[in-house]
Protein backbone atom coordinates (compact mmCIF):
# COMPACT_ATOMS: atom_id res chain seq x y z
CA UNK A 1 0.00 0.00 0.00
CA UNK A 2 1.36 3.56 -1.03
CA UNK A 3 2.21 5.41 2.30
CA UNK A 4 1.99 8.64 0.04
CA UNK A 5 -0.99 11.09 -1.45
CA UNK A 6 -1.31 12.45 -4.53
CA UNK A 7 -1.99 15.80 -5.16
CA UNK A 8 -6.19 16.04 -6.46
CA UNK A 9 -5.92 15.95 -10.08
CA UNK A 10 -8.84 18.44 -10.03
CA UNK A 11 -7.01 21.74 -8.37
CA UNK A 12 -6.17 24.24 -10.27
CA UNK A 13 -4.96 28.03 -9.64
CA UNK A 14 -7.59 28.31 -11.88
CA UNK A 15 -11.53 28.02 -10.21
CA UNK A 16 -12.40 27.35 -13.75
CA UNK A 17 -9.48 26.43 -15.77
CA UNK A 18 -9.91 26.75 -19.86
CA UNK A 19 -13.22 28.86 -19.43
CA UNK A 20 -13.37 32.03 -21.29
CA UNK A 21 -13.48 35.18 -18.65
CA UNK A 22 -14.05 32.86 -15.55
CA UNK A 23 -10.62 30.90 -16.24
CA UNK A 24 -8.94 34.52 -14.61
CA UNK A 25 -10.75 33.61 -11.38
CA UNK A 26 -8.21 31.98 -9.33
CA UNK A 27 -8.43 30.49 -5.85
CA UNK A 28 -5.93 32.31 -4.27
CA UNK A 29 -7.62 35.03 -4.70
CA UNK A 30 -11.21 33.85 -3.41
CA UNK A 31 -9.11 32.65 -0.15
CA UNK A 32 -8.20 36.37 0.35
CA UNK A 33 -11.44 37.67 -0.25
CA UNK A 34 -12.46 34.94 2.29
CA UNK A 35 -9.92 35.57 4.68
CA UNK A 36 -10.80 39.64 4.29
CA UNK A 37 -14.44 38.63 5.30
CA UNK A 38 -13.45 36.93 7.92
CA UNK A 39 -11.26 39.43 9.91
CA UNK A 40 -14.74 41.78 9.45
CA UNK A 41 -16.31 39.68 11.12
CA UNK A 42 -14.19 38.54 14.22
CA UNK A 43 -13.52 42.52 14.41
CA UNK A 44 -17.24 43.73 14.42
CA UNK A 45 -17.56 40.69 17.39
CA UNK A 46 -15.20 42.40 19.15
CA UNK A 47 -16.59 45.66 18.47
CA UNK A 48 -19.48 44.79 19.66
CA UNK A 49 -17.69 43.84 23.10
CA UNK A 50 -16.97 47.35 23.33
CA UNK A 51 -13.06 46.76 23.14
CA UNK A 52 -12.91 49.49 20.27
CA UNK A 53 -14.63 52.18 22.42
CA UNK A 54 -12.66 55.33 24.06
CA UNK A 55 -12.60 58.43 25.37
CA UNK A 56 -16.29 58.45 25.15
CA UNK A 57 -16.34 57.33 21.11
CA UNK A 58 -18.04 54.33 20.33
CA UNK A 59 -16.46 52.56 17.22
CA UNK A 60 -18.96 51.58 14.52
CA UNK A 61 -18.85 49.26 11.40
CA UNK A 62 -18.24 52.05 9.22
CA UNK A 63 -14.91 52.66 11.51
CA UNK A 64 -14.10 48.88 11.26
CA UNK A 65 -14.20 48.77 7.51
CA UNK A 66 -12.62 51.66 7.07
CA UNK A 67 -9.82 50.24 9.20
CA UNK A 68 -10.04 47.09 7.50
CA UNK A 69 -9.72 48.58 4.01
CA UNK A 70 -6.93 50.82 5.03
CA UNK A 71 -4.64 48.33 6.29
CA UNK A 72 -5.75 46.15 3.20
CA UNK A 73 -4.43 48.56 0.93
CA UNK A 74 -1.05 49.04 2.81
CA UNK A 75 -0.84 45.29 2.98
CA UNK A 76 -0.84 44.33 -0.39
CA UNK A 77 1.88 46.78 -1.07
CA UNK A 78 4.03 45.94 1.51
CA UNK A 79 3.29 42.10 0.56
CA UNK A 80 4.07 42.77 -3.01
CA UNK A 81 7.26 45.01 -2.85
CA UNK A 82 8.97 43.53 -0.22
CA UNK A 83 8.06 39.81 -1.89
CA UNK A 84 9.79 41.42 -5.47
CA UNK A 85 12.91 43.35 -3.49
CA UNK A 86 13.68 40.50 -0.96
CA UNK A 87 12.87 37.30 -2.35
CA UNK A 88 13.52 37.82 -6.43
CA UNK A 89 17.05 37.45 -7.18
CA UNK A 90 16.66 38.41 -10.72
CA UNK A 91 17.20 42.34 -10.19
CA UNK A 92 14.72 42.54 -12.56
CA UNK A 93 12.13 44.52 -10.40
CA UNK A 94 15.02 47.12 -9.38
CA UNK A 95 15.77 47.31 -12.92
CA UNK A 96 11.97 48.15 -14.03
CA UNK A 97 10.18 48.83 -10.48
CA UNK A 98 7.10 49.53 -12.46
CA UNK A 99 6.67 45.57 -13.03
CA UNK A 100 6.23 45.34 -9.22
CA UNK A 101 2.34 45.87 -10.13
CA UNK A 102 2.43 44.60 -13.32
CA UNK A 103 -0.21 41.80 -13.12
CA UNK A 104 0.98 40.11 -16.62
CA UNK A 105 4.17 38.20 -17.54
CA UNK A 106 5.01 37.04 -20.76
CA UNK A 107 1.70 38.36 -22.51
CA UNK A 108 -0.52 36.39 -19.84
CA UNK A 109 -2.50 37.28 -16.96
CA UNK A 110 -0.52 36.09 -13.79
CA UNK A 111 -2.03 38.34 -11.28
CA UNK A 112 0.26 39.65 -8.74
CA UNK A 113 2.26 36.34 -8.32
CA UNK A 114 4.29 36.57 -5.48
CA UNK A 115 3.19 37.82 -1.92
CA UNK A 116 5.19 38.43 1.35
CA UNK A 117 3.85 38.06 4.64
CA UNK A 118 6.23 39.55 6.10
CA UNK A 119 6.18 42.67 3.56
CA UNK A 120 2.57 42.56 4.33
CA UNK A 121 2.81 42.03 8.02
CA UNK A 122 5.08 45.35 7.84
CA UNK A 123 2.56 47.31 5.38
CA UNK A 124 -0.50 45.95 6.90
CA UNK A 125 1.34 47.56 10.26
CA UNK A 126 1.54 51.34 8.76
CA UNK A 127 -1.86 50.98 7.43
CA UNK A 128 -3.30 50.81 10.85
CA UNK A 129 -0.73 53.16 12.62
CA UNK A 130 -1.79 55.38 9.67
CA UNK A 131 -5.95 55.14 10.01
CA UNK A 132 -5.76 55.44 14.15
CA UNK A 133 -3.35 58.68 13.49
CA UNK A 134 -5.87 60.13 10.90
CA UNK A 135 -8.80 59.08 13.23
CA UNK A 136 -7.16 60.26 16.94
CA UNK A 137 -8.30 56.44 18.02
CA UNK A 138 -5.88 54.76 20.29
CA UNK A 139 -3.09 52.66 18.33
CA UNK A 140 -2.27 50.00 20.43
CA UNK A 141 -6.22 48.89 21.03
CA UNK A 142 -6.93 49.31 17.56
CA UNK A 143 -4.15 46.99 16.44
CA UNK A 144 -4.85 44.48 19.03
CA UNK A 145 -8.40 44.01 18.04
CA UNK A 146 -6.83 43.57 14.72
CA UNK A 147 -4.24 40.76 15.52
CA UNK A 148 -7.19 38.78 17.12
CA UNK A 149 -9.03 38.63 14.01
CA UNK A 150 -6.15 37.91 11.52
CA UNK A 151 -5.12 34.67 12.42
CA UNK A 152 -8.40 32.76 11.76
CA UNK A 153 -8.90 34.92 8.32
CA UNK A 154 -4.92 34.00 7.81
CA UNK A 155 -6.17 30.15 7.41
CA UNK A 156 -7.36 30.76 4.24
CA UNK A 157 -4.61 32.39 2.83
CA UNK A 158 -2.41 29.41 3.19
CA UNK A 159 -5.03 27.44 2.18
CA UNK A 160 -5.05 29.20 -1.16
CA UNK A 161 -0.93 28.31 -1.62
CA UNK A 162 -2.07 24.83 -1.26
CA UNK A 163 -4.80 25.30 -4.12
CA UNK A 164 -1.87 26.69 -5.84
CA UNK A 165 0.55 23.66 -5.97
CA UNK A 166 3.13 26.60 -3.92
CA UNK A 167 5.17 26.97 -0.81
CA UNK A 168 4.85 23.13 -0.69
CA UNK A 169 6.80 21.43 2.14
CA UNK A 170 10.50 19.43 2.20
CA UNK A 171 10.54 15.35 0.73
CA UNK A 172 9.20 13.01 3.34
CA UNK A 173 8.61 9.40 4.32
CA UNK A 174 5.09 10.22 6.12
CA UNK A 175 2.36 8.60 5.29
CA UNK A 176 0.09 12.26 4.72
CA UNK A 177 2.72 13.68 2.58
CA UNK A 178 1.44 14.70 -0.69
CA UNK A 179 3.06 14.39 -4.18
CA UNK A 180 2.57 17.97 -5.75
CA UNK A 181 2.26 18.95 -9.97
CA UNK A 182 5.73 18.65 -11.25
CA UNK A 183 7.88 21.46 -13.15
CA UNK A 184 7.89 24.12 -13.18
CA UNK A 185 6.76 23.61 -9.66
CA UNK A 186 8.22 20.63 -7.49
CA UNK A 187 11.40 19.55 -8.15
CA UNK A 188 11.33 16.16 -9.98
CA UNK A 189 14.26 13.45 -9.22
CA UNK A 190 15.58 10.60 -11.50
CA UNK A 191 14.66 7.13 -10.17
CA UNK A 192 18.29 5.71 -11.40
CA UNK A 193 20.12 7.32 -8.30
CA UNK A 194 20.21 5.22 -5.18
CA UNK A 195 18.82 7.21 -2.42
CA UNK A 196 16.06 8.05 -4.46
CA UNK A 197 14.86 4.71 -5.56
CA UNK A 198 15.44 3.87 -1.48
CA UNK A 199 13.43 6.04 -0.61
CA UNK A 200 11.03 5.09 -3.14
CA UNK A 201 10.86 1.38 -1.82
CA UNK A 202 10.19 2.49 1.89
CA UNK A 203 7.18 4.83 0.47
CA UNK A 204 6.16 1.89 -1.89
CA UNK A 205 6.41 4.04 -5.09
CA UNK A 206 6.70 2.72 -8.30
CA UNK A 207 8.58 4.45 -11.16
CA UNK A 208 6.80 5.45 -14.11
CA UNK A 209 9.48 7.58 -15.95
CA UNK A 210 13.05 8.58 -15.77
CA UNK A 211 12.22 11.71 -13.34
CA UNK A 212 9.97 11.03 -10.36
CA UNK A 213 8.01 13.23 -7.76
CA UNK A 214 8.47 12.65 -4.47
CA UNK A 215 6.31 13.29 -1.55
CA UNK A 216 6.49 16.39 0.28
CA UNK A 217 4.99 18.22 3.21
CA UNK A 218 1.90 19.73 3.20
CA UNK A 219 3.57 22.52 5.30
CA UNK A 220 0.70 25.36 3.49
CA UNK A 221 -1.82 22.93 5.79
CA UNK A 222 0.62 23.28 8.07
CA UNK A 223 0.92 26.48 8.09
CA UNK A 224 -3.37 27.19 7.89
CA UNK A 225 -3.78 24.33 11.13
CA UNK A 226 -0.89 26.44 13.63
CA UNK A 227 -0.43 29.85 12.32
CA UNK A 228 -4.38 30.18 11.73
CA UNK A 229 -6.68 27.93 13.48
CA UNK A 230 -4.45 27.22 16.45
CA UNK A 231 -3.14 30.88 17.27
CA UNK A 232 -6.59 32.13 16.81
CA UNK A 233 -7.70 30.09 19.51
CA UNK A 234 -5.08 31.06 21.80
CA UNK A 235 -5.37 34.71 20.94
CA UNK A 236 -9.64 34.66 21.40
CA UNK A 237 -9.24 32.74 25.17
CA UNK A 238 -7.59 35.59 26.52
CA UNK A 239 -8.48 38.69 24.21
CA UNK A 240 -10.98 39.83 26.55
CA UNK A 241 -8.15 39.24 29.71
CA UNK A 242 -5.49 41.06 28.67
CA UNK A 243 -3.63 43.54 31.13
CA UNK A 244 -2.70 46.01 28.91
CA UNK A 245 -2.96 47.55 25.49
CA UNK A 246 -0.46 46.53 22.99
CA UNK A 247 -0.46 42.94 24.75
CA UNK A 248 -2.22 40.84 22.10
CA UNK A 249 -0.31 42.78 19.47
CA UNK A 250 2.69 41.64 20.71
CA UNK A 251 1.51 38.17 22.02
CA UNK A 252 0.56 37.62 18.30
CA UNK A 253 3.47 39.06 16.82
CA UNK A 254 5.64 36.65 19.50
CA UNK A 255 3.07 34.13 18.96
CA UNK A 256 3.31 33.76 14.87
CA UNK A 257 6.93 34.22 14.31
CA UNK A 258 7.61 31.35 17.05
CA UNK A 259 5.19 28.99 15.16
CA UNK A 260 6.58 29.67 11.91
CA UNK A 261 9.72 29.58 12.38
CA UNK A 262 9.25 25.91 13.66
CA UNK A 263 7.26 24.64 10.62
CA UNK A 264 9.91 26.09 8.06
CA UNK A 265 11.74 23.23 9.07
CA UNK A 266 9.37 21.55 7.21
CA UNK A 267 8.98 23.91 4.38
CA UNK A 268 11.31 24.00 1.22
CA UNK A 269 13.13 27.33 1.01
CA UNK A 270 13.04 29.11 -2.40
CA UNK A 271 15.26 27.64 -4.64
CA UNK A 272 16.90 30.49 -5.89
CA UNK A 273 17.63 31.91 -2.48
CA UNK A 274 18.14 28.18 -0.39
CA UNK A 275 18.92 28.85 3.25
CA UNK A 276 20.89 31.79 4.32
CA UNK A 277 23.05 29.73 6.72
CA UNK A 278 24.10 26.38 6.35
CA UNK A 279 25.96 23.89 8.63
CA UNK A 280 26.24 20.47 6.07
CA UNK A 281 25.10 22.03 2.56
CA UNK A 282 22.58 19.97 2.64
CA UNK A 283 19.83 20.14 -1.00
CA UNK A 284 16.59 22.58 0.39
CA UNK A 285 14.01 19.62 -0.33
CA UNK A 286 16.05 18.20 2.58
CA UNK A 287 15.94 18.83 6.60
CA UNK A 288 19.09 17.24 8.21
CA UNK A 289 19.78 20.25 10.74
CA UNK A 290 17.85 22.72 12.60
CA UNK A 291 21.10 25.13 12.16
CA UNK A 292 20.28 25.32 8.15
CA UNK A 293 18.98 28.27 8.35
CA UNK A 294 16.56 29.88 5.88
CA UNK A 295 14.88 33.61 5.10
CA UNK A 296 11.79 33.44 6.75
CA UNK A 297 13.11 31.93 10.11
CA UNK A 298 15.40 34.92 9.76
CA UNK A 299 12.64 37.41 9.19
CA UNK A 300 10.43 35.30 12.25
CA UNK A 301 13.67 35.79 14.68
CA UNK A 302 12.97 39.67 14.27
CA UNK A 303 9.39 39.11 14.58
CA UNK A 304 9.65 37.55 18.10
CA UNK A 305 12.62 39.97 18.98
CA UNK A 306 9.93 42.62 17.82
CA UNK A 307 6.91 41.30 19.74
CA UNK A 308 9.11 40.98 22.92
CA UNK A 309 10.44 44.91 22.54
CA UNK A 310 6.07 45.69 22.05
CA UNK A 311 5.33 43.80 25.21
CA UNK A 312 7.84 45.82 27.39
CA UNK A 313 7.38 48.95 26.12
CA UNK A 314 3.44 48.82 26.30
CA UNK A 315 3.56 47.35 29.75
CA UNK A 316 6.13 49.98 31.01
CA UNK A 317 3.58 52.84 29.43
CA UNK A 318 0.56 50.93 31.36
CA UNK A 319 2.39 50.86 34.60
CA UNK A 320 3.35 55.03 34.19
CA UNK A 321 -0.36 55.51 33.75
CA UNK A 322 -1.69 53.72 36.25
CA UNK A 323 1.08 55.48 38.47
CA UNK A 324 0.18 59.01 37.00
CA UNK A 325 -3.88 57.64 37.43
CA UNK A 326 -3.40 56.74 40.94
CA UNK A 327 -1.19 60.01 41.54
CA UNK A 328 -4.02 62.31 40.48
CA UNK A 329 -6.45 60.67 43.20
Amino acid sequence: MPLYIDYPSWIHPEIFPNVPVLGLVRWYGLMYILAFSTAFLVLKKVMKEGALDSDGTKATEDDIFSFIATGIIFLLIGARVFSTLVYDTTGDYLKKPWLIFWPFKNGHFTGLAGMSYHGGFIGGLLGMIFWCWKHKRPTMRWIDAMCTAIPLGYTFGRIGNFMNGELYGRITTMPWGIVFPGVPRAERFSSKIEWVSAFMEKIGMEATGGLVNLPRHPSQLYEALFEGIFLFCIIWLVHKKKPFDGFIGGLYTIGYGTVRFFIEYFREPDADIGYRFSVDGAQIYENTSLLNISTGQILCSLMILGGIGVLAVCFLLDKKRRRKTAGQK
